[in-house]
């Protein structure tokens, strides 16, 4: 049996004209295609009563976080800076529940760009809400060009459980205006832009959890190294299953 990697969905929020859309629960394409090419999968979560997420443990075996809308900044006591994003507090709710239960009950952990970020702060550490506040960051870190061309260069830890899927140095695409800042205790740093700006962390004891801030999903079809990042979730997954 394929490995079934959790999808915690994203919420339309659009106007539509179909009554059946509104609000609708959504993956993006291109994870789901991902993890099928890896070998698992995808089983999408709709936001529900964290109160509920015990219920939705016996159906996967790992967990990708997506992208998506900003972390609510009170969840690491700060209030709302004037270029903060839209926000979601139900879906931040939700899946910071969801990742805990996932963690004790031994699931493997894939953040993706929003998804590092959520990892990060439920964890216990902080955001730059806006990269204009992180003095460092110098590298346009919201690309212009089309979101599946990488545009700029990670250096990755040596050593790192990272580097042994992507090697040392890559080019990756980017879309974010947020970045992890105060790094959670459980996790660490594993790849920066040439910035300094967080690119990627892991679990310190362990190969649980793995989080990119880019965008390996708009990758996988062309860059090798993007599909590994899947192949190596779908290979985490079934060796704690």
């Amino acid at each position: 049996m394929r490995p079934r990697i959790a999808l915690p969905a994203d919420t339309l929020g659009e106007a539509t004209n179909i009554i059946n859309e509104r609000n609708a629960a959504f993956a993006p394409r291109p994870v789901v295609e991902a993890i099928v090419a890896a070998g698992g999968l995808p089983v999408i979560l709709p936001t529900v009563d964290p109160d509920l997420v015990a219920d939705y443990l016996p159906l996967f075996d790992g967990v990708a976080f997506l992208g998506g809308a900003d972390v609510d900044p009170t969840f690491y006591q700060e209030e709302p800076h004037l270029q903060l994003g839209k926000t979601d507090r139900k879906r931040d709710l939700f899946e910071m529940a969801l990742l805990k239960a996932a963690i004790d009950s031994n699931k493997a952990v894939l953040g993706i760009c929003r998804g590092l970020q959520l990892i990060n702060v439920t964890l216990g550490g902080t955001l730059y809400q806006d990269l204009g506040e992180n003095p460092s960051a110098k590298i346009k870190h919201s690309q212009a060009a089309f979101g599946n061309q990488v545009t700029h260069h990670v250096t990755v830890t040596a050593g790192s459980h990272l580097a042994q899927i992507t090697g040392e140095r890559l080019l990756v695409n980017s879309r974010h205006h947020q970045a992890a800042k105060t790094i959670a205790l459980d996790l660490t740093v594993t790849a920066r832009a040439d910035d300094q700006v967080v690119e990627a962390v892991e679990s310190t004891a362990s190969d649980q959890i793995l989080a990119v801030q880019w965008h390996p999903e708009n990758l996988f079809k062309h860059e090798e190294t993007a599909m590994g990042i899947f192949t190596n979730l779908i290979k985490r997954a079934a060796d704690r299953t």
